[in-house]
């Protein structure tokens, strides 16, 4: 990997432009995020709860 002066500057100004255009979320945004993880995060549960449930029915575990 070749790191000179000319590449380091050059991701330093691409770091600066992203930070630039990005923008911090507003409230209903944050809010919409949260609530579509939260249920993903309980969907997943549940499904390896089945799973285990099940496992444990047939005698595997």
């Amino acid at each position: 990997m070749n790191l000179n002066s000319e590449s380091i500057s050059q991701f330093i100004k691409q770091c600066r432009r992203v930070l630039y255009i990005s923008k911090r979320p507003d409230r209903d945004e944050y809010q919409n995020v949260a609530k579509i993880t939260g249920i993903g995060i309980i969907i997943i549960g549940v499904i390896g709860f089945i799973i285990t449930l099940a496992a444990q029915l047939i005698g595997f575990l």
